[in-house]
């Protein structure tokens, strides 16, 4: 495969992940190190550059360099401030963001592999309260146009609004279309799949191109409301 020229996962990156969290030992990855390269960092590499002229048309400044620790994941877990202290992750990800310091409460792009199941979308990872609360804010002020930006979750299969919510009820006021994202502490959307022919072919390429590219709306929305 030429490095760029994305045709699908291998059917074997399933067995290495679920093989690497049973096993989960720098012994058993240093002995597969060259398996973890063709099943999951060259095909993850490759997926990237097919994508980086759509996630480019999108925003000029997302990041789109096939390079580890930026837009794919570590395969190592940072286990300093966890209870969990398996050493290898049971799954991979790339991530399209702008290069920000305060990456984490700005929305970006992802797509995700596990031995089982795939995900891919748009969200924030953990954003702050002062950024929920002028989503809030802005939603609130013009229900119709946010509505209006969403409204692709309806005609797309697949894609849900996720995280976590407030137990309580915020502002019961808030017409029910935009209450339960009025309600959550931080969120994405998301479409999970469970592993398919798709995944193994270039149509998970076309499936993350098409996702993206509908979720760009929302996405610049946003933004917006980042910018305050």
């Amino acid at each position: 495969m030429k490095a760029g020229e994305f045709n699908g996962f291998s059917p074997d990156t399933r067995f290495f992940l679920f093989n690497l969290v049973m096993m989960n030992s720098r012994e058993w990855f240093e002995e597969h190190r060259e398996e973890y390269r063709e099943c999951l960092l060259h095909p993850l590499q490759d997926l990237v550059r097919s994508l980086a002229e759509t996630m480019l048309s999108i925003d000029p400044e997302l990041d789109v360099a096939p390079v580890t620790g930026r837009t794919i994941s570590r395969i190592y877990r940072d286990t300093r401030f966890s209870r969990d202290k398996s050493i290898f992750r049971g799954s991979m990800w790339i991530t399209f963001k702008r290069p920000r310091k305060d990456w984490q409460d700005t929305p970006g792009f992802f797509f995700e592999i596990n031995p089982v199941t795939y995900r891919y979308g748009m969200g924030f990872y953990r954003a702050q309260k002062s950024t929920m609360d002028r989503f809030r804010e802005t939603i609130a002020k013009k229900p119709q146009e946010f509505l209006k930006t969403v409204a692709f979750m309806e005609d797309r299969e697949g894609f849900r609004l996720e995280g976590d919510k407030y137990k309580r009820t915020l502002d019961p006021a808030q017409p029910p279309a935009i209450q339960d994202w009025y309600q959550r502490k931080s969120f994405y959307i998301a479409c999970h799949r469970e592993a398919d022919d798709r995944l193994f072919s270039r149509g998970i390429l076309d499936d993350l191109a098409s996702g993206f590219q509908a979720a760009a709306p929302l996405y610049h929305y946003l933004w917006k409301v980042c910018r305050g």
